[in-house]
């Protein structure tokens, strides 16, 4: 924010003697200037070069148009399994014109060794499991299996939108969704962005309780000196290239320091900087992270599943002020997240629903959530192990107003989110909140009914770009979150190539 009374409002003030000393300056730029024009040749130039250089290290930001609705065709694939789409195969879709169908420019994907994305998924355990966090990906290309239970509970058709997909599972719904893409191409010569399907979150996180911190890099370095052998890497240094990463960026982080030796140094890695990657939760200090939506078990296949779903949750009636469900196991659980767990406890039924997923099957069974959240007006989001979680999410897309406890969250999604935090959530001060100035109930009973009909409305709208559709060949009419991200980082690739083309044409 810019402080009320700038430096610049304060050098407005004239004093008596300023223009004879702006008449001596100018004279003496005049004569300095004639008299050394070479001195001043010489600057210039390398003020062209500094920018040349600026501009080549720190691509310009690039936010994609979220408000308008596209039709995004998808070519039809008869009994689509991972096998049947190879990273060599173009699909049918890729001749499609390219400045109609393709205005950023096409994809091409590498074809990495299976060890590194396809053999990291686990084959033997097909659905969610509390006690091992990498069960539940390989089912329906990242998925998960189907909500058959969601039946009894939700009207018509609307269960056949939903499953239990693994919140580690978006490196592999990216894969599946880019070797799809409209405007993949098997020739990387006439591609504008390159795509690594690594698995990374897979492949550091079956090391994470592991003591031996080589390990945990291995397969990252394997990647990288793999990448980097490539020809089209070569011409850019990995400047177009981008991969997804299904864990927080806190994982690939690890320091020097002995202390602080958790996870993976991958992001730390020299030969990562340039490269873009799409992370569930990125560093604010590092340009090249950028946030996208955790997976959620809700995938609608056509606008029309998507529709009928905003109108059910427009129309749901809500019988409970406020939810708390705390997903995380006993041993994770902070301070502040417990308090705000024996705050709703204490509440009745009508004021705040609780649930506890570590005594409360909350894998398998997705009404456990799902109910919790459609019968409430708000949801608490109180800040955990890390500053997002996929719990706001899964507020989101059933029509339960997020209350966050920290303004962290509001600098994650931003290619995803309204940019007015108010219009779709409430804010209330942790320690406010603990020290009894902001009681949580009283400060969420103040809002009108019309105030919460404008925040859902809000949010209903929001659903279509937080959300991973699950298409099946036909026309998909709306973007969802794979479309921001993919049509927002080759919109920013593309800039920059056509920024440094133009620099290099005027010199």
């Amino acid at each position: 924010m810019v402080p009320p009374h700038s430096p610049e409002a304060q050098n407005s003030k004239k004093c008596s003697k300023s223009s004879g000393l702006v008449r001596s300056a100018v004279i003496s730029i005049k004569l300095h200037f004639s008299s050394h024009p070479r001195f001043w040749i010489f600057i210039s130039f390398l003020w062209v070069q500094a920018l040349i250089i600026s501009f080549s290290r720190s691509p310009l930001a690039c936010f994609p148009d979220r408000s308008a609705t596209i039709a995004v065709r998808y070519p039809e694939i008869h009994n689509a399994v991972e096998g049947n789409v190879t990273e060599n195969e173009a699909p049918v879709a890729a001749m499609i014109n390219y400045s109609e169908e393709c205005p950023s420019g096409r994809i091409f994907v590498y074809e990495l060794p299976p060890s590194l994305n396809r053999d990291l998924v686990k084959s033997d355990c097909t659905d969610l499991d509390q006690w091992r966090w990498d069960c539940g990906i390989i089912p329906n290309h990242g998925y998960g299996r189907a909500a058959a239970e969601l039946r009894r509970f939700l009207p018509g058709d609307l269960y056949k939108s939903w499953y239990h997909t693994n919140q580690y599972t978006l490196e592999v719904i990216f894969h599946h969704r880019v070797l799809r893409h409209k405007c993949r191409t098997s020739d990387p010569e006439s591609a504008t962005g390159f795509y690594i399907p690594f698995y990374a979150g897979l492949a550091v996180g079956k090391h994470l309780w592991v003591n031996d911190t080589d390990i945990r890099d291995s397969d990252c370095y394997t990647m990288l000196d793999w990448v980097q052998n490539q020809k089209h890497w070569k011409k850019t240094n990995g400047s177009d290239h981008f991969m997804s990463i299904g864990r927080v960026t806190w994982d690939f982080r690890r320091l020097t320091d002995p202390g602080k030796a958790w996870g993976s140094t991958f992001l730390n890695m020299p030969l990562m900087n340039k490269i873009t990657r799409f992370i569930v939760e990125k560093y604010p200090g590092d340009e090249m992270d950028i946030s996208v939506p955790y997976p959620t078990g809700f995938h609608p296949k056509t606008i029309e599943d998507l529709s009928r779903w905003q109108s059910f949750i427009r129309s749901y009636n809500r019988s409970s002020l406020f939810a708390f469900i705390e997903e995380n196991p006993s041993w994770a659980i902070t301070e502040f997240r417990q308090f705000v767990m024996n705050q709703c406890s204490k509440e009745s039924a009508g004021s705040c629903r609780a649930v506890d997923c570590s005594i409360t099957d909350c894998w398998t069974n997705s009404s456990t959530i799902l109910l919790t959240l459609l019968d409430s007006e708000f949801c608490l989001q109180p800040i955990g192990n890390t500053f997002t979680s996929k719990s706001a999410f899964e507020c989101v897309i059933a029509g339960s107003i997020p209350v966050f406890f920290t303004k962290t969250a509001y600098e994650q999604y931003d290619w995803f989110f309204p940019g007015e935090p108010e219009s779709y959530s409430v804010f209330i001060d942790p320690e406010e909140a603990r020290n009894g100035n902001a009681p949580i109930k009283s400060i969420l009973s103040g809002y009108s009914r019309d105030e919460i009909r404008r925040k859902r409305e809000k949010l209903i709208e929001t659903i279509p770009t937080i959300i991973y559709a699950k298409p099946s060949g036909r026309v998909k009419k709306f973007k969802d979150a794979f479309d921001v991200a993919l049509d927002g980082v080759l919109e920013r690739i593309r800039e920059e190539k056509e920024w440094v083309d133009f620099l290099r044409r005027k010199l």
